[in-house]
């Protein structure tokens, strides 16, 4: 049986051929890299007047002869069957959906500091500085200021003044709170409905008019308190942790 041997034009350089046939192959086999055309694989392109055209060569598999999911210097990056890989480097991040996606303009340092760390800085808090805060699943940033007037606005309740004879005080949770009682017409009998403070929670029971009394009582304390024309205001804080009791009445 005769045996066919079939050659292409072959150099040992690192340089393309001048000219190639339709169909006609050529390999380089000088060293490759990507500034020159060693070890490559060519064909006249018959659909494009001949031109040379590279069509493959062992410098392009040598490019991806490495271990799937490890990132490997000069080579093609192939992700493992987890369509991971061990390092990513980049000068320009985009996150999103093609077409609309979005530069990333935070730096590396920038993006540490949201993984939290164990070196804090003293650096002064200003109203129009900003805090990242997670509003409904979507994370904004907000001004202290803005987050001033909410704790403002949560930190102490300021009911409306009570009027009537007899009345119940039921602070919320964990909430300080600012209650106005007027006597001017009549004396008071004020429950407070909760058998305990908060650390740093504080009940001001302020008495409005110096006429008649206010008295005041809680279920889980063995004493209540009496206010007569002549105490402004009752204070209860936190005592021990486990009760509250009114500590101070000032006088006018």
């Amino acid at each position: 049986m005769a045996v066919n041997i079939i050659k292409i034009k072959r150099t040992t350089g690192s340089t393309a051929p001048s000219s190639l046939n339709a169909g006609e192959l050529a390999f380089s086999g000088g060293s490759g890299t990507q500034s020159n055309m060693g070890q490559r694989l060519f064909i006249g392109d018959p659909a494009n007047s001949n031109a040379v055209t590279v069509i493959g060569g062992n410098y392009f598999s040598n490019l991806m002869d490495h271990a799937h999911g490890t990132t490997t210097a000069s080579s093609v990056i192939i992700v493992d069957a987890n369509k991971s890989t061990s390092e990513l480097r980049t000068s320009a991040l985009y996150l999103g959906t093609s077409g609309s996606d979005t530069l990333v303009t935070a730096t590396a340092a920038e993006l540490n500091l949201m993984d939290g760390g164990t070196s804090a800085g003293t650096t002064a808090v200003a109203a129009g500085d900003g805090i990242v805060t997670n509003d409904g699943g979507t994370m904004r940033q907000t001004t202290a200021a803005t987050f001033s007037t909410y704790f403002n606005a949560n930190l102490v309740s300021v009911p409306s003044a009570i009027t009537s004879s007899s009345a119940t005080l039921t602070p919320s949770s964990a909430q300080s709170i600012y209650q106005k009682v007027d006597t001017s017409s009549n004396n008071v009998a004020l429950t407070l409905a909760i058998g305990s403070l908060a650390i740093g929670q504080y009940i001001i029971v302020d008495k409005t008019s110096s006429s008649n009394t206010l008295t005041l009582s809680y279920p889980s304390n063995s004493q209540g308190v009496s206010l007569g024309s002549s105490v402004s205001f009752a204070i209860a804080i936190n005592q021990n942790g486990s009760i509250f009791t009114f500590v101070e009445s000032i006088k006018f």
